[in-house]
């Protein structure tokens, strides 16, 4: 996909991974997600989407990111910037917001990341910071 000149040259990096991730594990017909993210110190941590039998096991890729990052040693709080991609049934890459539950993954241990999504209103891809994406949110220190 074109990334948007909005997107600084790091972040378009992050949306090239997760197109790779994606165009590498990506099966027809299955709900298939994979998200990249990057750390303050500049590493990259990618996830995919593992899809269970029942919607409640399913694993989202933005969580597998984290983990995938927590488990290199990154603080999560130093997450900067996420993005999270699909394949459209027309074969095209497209950004995708994080589900309701991934939104509250990544503002708990990142407010500040930057959230990359396409949105709803005009099919533009913009971005936000993890915390405007849920307003009134509940605040813990982790």
């Amino acid at each position: 996909m074109t990334a948007p000149a909005t997107m600084p040259a790091e972040d378009v990096e992050l949306l090239r991974r997760a197109e790779q991730l994606l165009g590498e594990v990506w099966v027809s017909g299955r709900h298939e997600v994979a998200t990249a993210l990057r750390a303050a110190d500049g590493s990259i941590h990618t996830g995919v989407h593992v899809e269970g039998s029942c919607r409640r096991s399913s694993i989202c890729a933005e969580g597998v990111a984290l983990g995938t990052a927590r488990g290199a040693g990154v603080r999560l709080g130093d997450v900067v910037s996420v993005v999270s991609v699909q394949i459209k049934p027309a074969d095209t890459f497209r950004v995708i917001a994080p589900c309701g539950v991934c939104r509250e993954l990544i503002s708990d241990y990142s407010p500040a990341a930057t959230v990359w999504l396409t949105s709803p209103a005009d099919d533009t891809v913009v971005a936000w910071r993890a915390l405007e994406l849920l307003p009134e949110k509940s605040r813990r220190v982790w």
